[in-house]
């Protein structure tokens, strides 16, 4: 897979978490219900200070590595964090070094291959903070940025 290494500026989000690790039975389930609840309950409509129209989901709060329980939040970028929709948190993601990725294809299916075809490589993953960033709102033809955070 390609990718290139890049800095981030800190980004402050507004989202719904959960906890979860890939090998829950439930793991998909956690996950989908939280995308469900943040567009269906209307949740990022109320977020109001909209950094872009981009939703996130995030991956931090790692109790080790890909195979220990992390948090899941779904979320979008925001500019100060104010008058956040009842139920959500606030989150940063921290500034640092990240390979980018570049997804394509059906949302589900891209993303699955992708996270396993990630943690066969030898990338040098910090186990951070970790983050998709959909591009557009097409379910088969989707396009995300996936970026890892990486070790010093």
């Amino acid at each position: 897979m390609n990718y290139e290494i890049i800095n981030l500026h800190e980004k402050t989000v507004v989202g719904l978490s959960a906890r979860t690790n890939n090998t829950a039975p439930d793991m998909g389930t956690v996950i989908g219900s939280l995308w469900g609840r943040f567009y269906q309950e209307g949740i990022y409509a109320a977020i109001s200070d909209k950094k872009n129209d981009k939703s996130l989901g995030i991956y931090t709060d790692y109790a080790g590595d890909e195979k220990d329980d992390y948090s899941i939040i779904v979320a979008c970028e925001v500019e100060k964090a104010q008058n956040m929709p009842q139920g959500t948190i606030k989150r940063t993601i921290p500034a640092g070094k990240y390979a980018k990725f570049i997804v394509k294809g059906d949302v589900k299916d891209a993303v699955a291959m992708f996270w396993q075809e990630l943690w066969r490589m030898n990338l040098p993953c910090s186990f951070g903070c970790d983050f998709e960033e959909y591009q557009n709102e097409s379910m088969e033809d989707t396009c995300i940025h996936i970026y890892i955070g990486l070790k010093d």
